[in-house]
């Protein structure tokens, strides 16, 4: 028997919608990171990238249990000497709170070029609207 090898021709990709409200961020971002890899379809393999498209709303009502709010921190570095900045979670979540999401689903896809390529896939708004309404996306329950 031989194993089967999903081709990039023979995705077939989904557009999905996932509301935040009242979701507790990491385990709406590991269902995230599933559906942008693929491993929910029969067909997932995984030196390809299979997966579908995620557009994420109301990010700004996202939950973080416990006190990571104050404890948790985001760091960025520019490369400088002193160019390391840290802002903490409760003040990303005050300025952008899409960006929130987008970083706690990034950490949980491969890092490496398919990581980068699937991360693409996935848009995420701040507010209940977005801009992929022509795609007719499907809503996806968590």
């Amino acid at each position: 028997m031989k194993s089967f090898v999903a081709k990039p021709a023979d995705i077939v990709r989904k557009w999905y919608v996932i509301d935040a409200e009242g979701q507790t961020l990491g385990r709406m971002a590991t269902q995230v990171a599933m559906l942008l890899r693929g491993k929910h379809k029969p067909i997932y393999t995984p030196h390809v990238d299979c997966g579908d498209y995620v557009v994420i709303v109301n990010a700004s009502k996202v939950v973080l249990t416990g006190k990571k709010l104050d404890k948790k921190v985001y760091h960025s570095y520019s490369g400088y000497i002193g160019g390391l900045k840290e802002v903490s979670a409760r003040k990303m979540m005050e300025e952008k709170p899409d960006k929130v999401v987008y970083e706690a689903v990034k950490g949980m896809l491969p890092k490496n070029s398919l990581g980068r390529q699937m991360i693409t896939k996935l848009r995420v708004y701040s507010g209940p609207e977005h801009e992929q309404t022509a795609q007719k996306p499907e809503v996806y329950n968590i």
